[in-house]
């Protein structure tokens, strides 16, 4: 039967944060002067890491990803992603990056079991990648993306839609599926930052279908059991797909199936919620047992939905990089 929530969702999938570094200060997920670095000390070590991974599978997880932060910028993340992989139980061992290191990392990467990349890419232009990002070398990620499909990856872009500074370009990104079998991904805007304003960067999902259509004639495509919450469609012919990804407009909580642990041990049941969990006197417990029956119970406290919207932010601010982007 598997992990199921109070509300009758089968939770199977586990984002899993390694660190609360990165080396991008991208505008949407923290403010300009960064964060307050946690001190290493209080990030879990690779063995606490594969316990928290190895009691949620035990109990059903069946898809773990890896973020951060970044991930690629921690010591050591290839040999631990190459023990998770070897999980029994374990269908999907994915990772979320910014991709600049992937020109060094794909294959790598790939071989330590690695099975698909998110690779955030906010912009195709660079003067506008480097706004967002604050710092990043759009040159380099292009060329990381080049290397993750060139060692086999299948190819994920997550772009946040940001009205005034990159929805121009959302038919430029769609366009990308016309010659390769990519995966285009749209995100709403989110006020986890909560910057003054924010409302004025939403593009809402329906709105950026109705410019795509406007183009291209979108087919719907079917959402399968470890997916996430994107509703998918395909350009007539194109060998890649389009996701709209729409966490305020018209949120998918009814199909939510995650949780989230934190880089530190703080587990959360939804995004938004301001409820943690923290998990680390069960992993300083010799009972596995109880780390198990820990992460049941942060199912089984799941609420139905977030609250959040255009007009209700009542969630404290927070930096995605904290909770694991």
């Amino acid at each position: 039967m598997g992990l199921i929530d109070p509300h009758g969702r089968k939770i199977n999938y586990l984002r899993l944060s390694v660190t609360d570094r990165c080396n991008f200060r991208c505008s949407y997920c923290m403010p300009a002067d960064g964060i307050v670095k946690r001190p290493h000390a209080d990030t879990l070590s690779y063995e606490d890491l594969y316990a928290v991974a190895q009691a949620a599978v035990s109990i059903g997880i069946e898809k773990i990803r890896i973020t951060g932060g970044e991930p690629l910028i921690r010591k050591g993340i290839l040999q631990f992603l190459a023990r998770l992989k070897t999980l029994p139980g374990l269908k999907q061992l994915v990772l979320t990056t910014n991709g600049v290191l992937l020109d060094e990392m794909a294959v790598h990467l790939k071989e330590a079991g690695v099975q698909r990349l998110n690779i955030s890419l906010d912009s195709l232009k660079p003067d506008v990648f480097s706004r967002i990002t604050r710092c990043g070398d759009l040159s380099r990620v292009l060329a990381g993306i080049d290397a993750a499909e060139a060692a086999g990856f299948p190819i994920k872009l997550n772009a946040v839609a940001m009205r005034g500074i990159n929805d121009d370009e959302l038919l430029d990104f769609a366009a990308l599926t016309l010659r390769k079998p990519y995966k285009i991904r749209f995100i709403e805007y989110m006020p986890a930052i909560k910057q003054p304003g924010w409302q004025d960067l939403l593009v809402p999902g329906d709105e950026i279908i109705s410019r795509l259509e406007a183009r291209y004639p979108l087919i719907r495509l079917e959402r399968g059991e470890l997916a996430g919450p994107a509703r998918e469609f395909r350009i007539a012919d194109a060998p890649g797909t389009i996701g709209i990804i729409t966490p305020l407009s018209s949120h998918f909580c009814g199909n939510c199936n995650r949780i989230r642990v934190t880089s530190s041990g703080m587990a959360r049941s939804c995004l938004f919620s301001d409820t943690e969990f923290d998990l680390k006197p069960y992993l300083a417990d010799p009972d596995t047992d109880l780390l198990a029956q820990a992460l049941r119970d942060i199912v089984g406290g799941k609420p139905v939905s977030h609250s959040l919207s255009v007009d209700n932010t009542r969630h404290k601010a927070f930096a995605m990089a904290a909770i694991g982007g």
